[in-house]
């Protein structure tokens, strides 16, 4: 097949949406079909351009074997809702114009999480006079509303209109969790065009390795039992609570908080932390998509925190797959799937969301108890290893974007 895949992230960015697309892309290269990716020029979380790259209307690479095609991007950390929104219209036009560079594919997919580019996707599909699928990450426009970031009125109706008519215009659509495909099969997509492809670990990168001595040292981390949140800094994690719980525990000298990752809410965070004059909390920043697995090995315990949100019942975070892969202890403060998920499997110890009662005595529970924590994290990782390997659930997808290119050609 000849792919043209459009997403708003694409590697050195270090989210779960560009590794995801990536890991996907190369293995399609790696079986003989040929891939061309539009994306912008790489600035995510902070607004600033990556070092080897400036900000011109059109720029391409070659990464692993796949064409990329960079564009114009309006740049703008990742926050503040309007010029989010201005970022996300400015790809979405610039990604259209991107596509007359692309030779005609068989296919147009594109990916969100956030939904202007899957509009871009339906358009240049229409341009292309090819099919097009539609992967959807995140459930605009329900997630910002439950973020507060959009009330009732005009825009949400042309919101929830233009979801609708997304739907409707993709040959088939790839979802990442169970409740995802409910949502879009309520708005009256047929199961036969929706197909489930989970978030997944490449195993060569992320397995039980002995954590690194000299990183935690360069740090000042050395000695002490870590606990760690790895991942965006964002509204979608309540990650005060953290402060919060780094505060209770700031008696226990042996123990140190790590944050690992940027976004919205790190000046917060930090404005935090100084003003509570803690020295138990250390803020590392973003760190190297490369350097993830030594971090993972190194942390002593693993946090996985969402918002107590309707919305995030239906989430699914990537990292847990690379945590449980590297057979570390974990936390999970969530409900919904990804909560079930993990009752099912004992590979992680859930409690509840922006509780700090819980988090308090789950942190205390892996500190006194290490061997009942590693034997959850050994079930962790055969969980993994059993069934979201990422060159498998990336061949699913080809599969099914095979499946839905036949389909197409033969109505």
């Amino acid at each position: 097949m000849k792919i043209l895949f459009i997403t708003h992230y694409f590697p050195p960015e270090v989210n779960a949406p560009a590794n995801r697309t990536h890991e996907h892309c190369r293995r399609w290269v790696q079986d003989g079909h040929e891939v061309t990716v539009i994306t912008g020029v790489p600035n995510h979380p902070r607004g600033v351009i990556f070092e080897g790259y400036r900000n011109r209307l059109i720029q391409e690479e070659t990464i692993d074997g796949i064409r990329v095609i960079r564009t114009w991007m309006y740049l703008t950390p990742n926050s503040g809702f309007a010029k989010r929104v201005l970022n996300y219209l400015g790809f979405m036009l610039t990604a259209i114009l991107a596509s007359s560079r692309a030779d005609r594919p068989d296919l147009v997919v594109a990916t969100s999480p956030q939904f202007f580019v899957g509009v871009a996707g339906a358009l240049v599909s229409k341009l292309k006079r090819r099919p097009f699928v539609l992967e959807i990450r995140d459930l605009w426009p329900k997630s910002v509303v439950e973020l507060g970031q959009l009330g009732p009125g005009p825009i949400l109706r042309v919101l929830e209109a233009l979801e609708r008519w997304l739907y409707r215009s993709a040959s088939g659509v790839v979802v990442n969790t169970r409740t995802f495909r409910a949502h879009i099969r309520e708005r009256g997509v047929s199961d036969d065009r929706i197909e489930l492809i989970y978030n997944g670990i490449d195993p060569a990168l992320f397995k039980p390795r002995p954590p690194n001595r000299e990183l935690l040292a360069k740090h000042g981390l050395d000695g002490h039992f870590t606990v760690a949140y790895v991942g965006t800094l964002g509204l979608a994690h309540g990650l005060t609570l953290l402060i919060d719980v780094a505060e209770r525990m700031k008696d226990r000298r042996e123990l140190r908080f790590v944050l690992i990752g940027d976004g919205a809410d790190r000046e917060k965070l930090e404005d935090e932390i100084r003003r509570r004059g803690l020295d138990n909390v250390a803020m590392l920043g973003l760190q190297p998509r490369e350097a993830m697995p030594d971090w993972i090995a190194s942390i002593d315990l693993l946090l996985v925190m969402l918002r107590d949100l309707p919305v995030f019942e239906t989430v699914i975070p990537s990292k847990i797959f690379e945590f449980l892969a590297q057979e570390r202890p974990v936390v999970l403060a969530a409900k919904g799937e990804i909560r079930r998920m993990m009752e099912e499997a004992e590979g992680a110890l859930v409690i509840d969301p922006e509780d700090e009662d819980q988090m308090v005595a789950a942190i205390e529970r892996v500190m006194d108890a290490p061997e009942e924590a590693r034997a959850r994290a050994e079930a962790g990782r055969r969980w993994v290893d059993e069934g979201f390997i990422r060159d498998d659930l990336a061949r699913r997808m080809a599969t099914f974007l095979e499946a839905t290119l036949e389909r197409e050609r033969d109505r």
